[in-house]
């Protein structure tokens, strides 16, 4: 007779992934003639959950390299992008909010995608995209047999003398002639 039973666990209740796209403008000291390259750095966030929406915050390091003073000179500009970022979960089931934890994964770092000079500034695209997990408490109902399992027969441990001296002893009682 099978019977139930309710087990309490973690499990994912929501999970979805999203792009972000951002273009920022930074003013260099010294006017840009090229940019040289264009690198992002240090990405750090964390994520919580604000009425039914989860927000992530979260900051990154732009340093672009560019020359300058007619391509004679070459500098870096550095500049920390901090984000709050608000996304809609979909969650799976109507599970209980207030023991959840909030999994944010960076799925694609953050890449500068386009830099350019644009009046004397640097114009800069970054792209990220970012996992959101939610992990709630949820009830699991399994069936269970009240009935023991069968147990298995342990043999000892036997080693290569002791096979050798059992098949030595079958072929000696064997019988040849048997089936004449």
């Amino acid at each position: 007779m099978a019977n139930t039973r309710e087990i309490v666990t973690k499990a994912v209740v929501g999970k979805g992934k999203k792009s972000f796209t951002t273009t920022k403008t930074v003013t260099p000291e010294c006017v840009p003639t090229t940019i040289l390259g264009c690198w992002v750095i240090n990405h750090n966030f964390k994520g919580y959950r604000t009425g039914n929406k989860i927000n992530i915050e979260g900051s990154y390091d732009v340093n672009i390299w560019y020359s300058c003073s007619g391509d004679t000179k070459t500098e870096v500009v550095r500049e920390t992008t901090n984000y709050l970022e608000e996304v809609n979960v979909p969650r799976q089931d109507s599970t209980d909010i207030t023991n959840e934890d909030i999994i944010i994964r960076s799925l694609k770092q953050p890449s500068c995608t386009r830099a350019e000079i644009v009046d004397g500034k640097i114009e800069y695209t970054v792209q990220k995209e970012l996992g959101i997990e939610i992990v709630g408490d949820v009830k699991v109902k399994i069936a269970y047999d009240e009935e023991e399992d069968p147990w298995e027969v342990i043999m000892d441990d036997v080693d290569d003398s002791d096979i050798q001296n059992a098949e030595e002893q079958i072929e000696q009682e064997v019988n040849e002639e048997y089936l004449d």
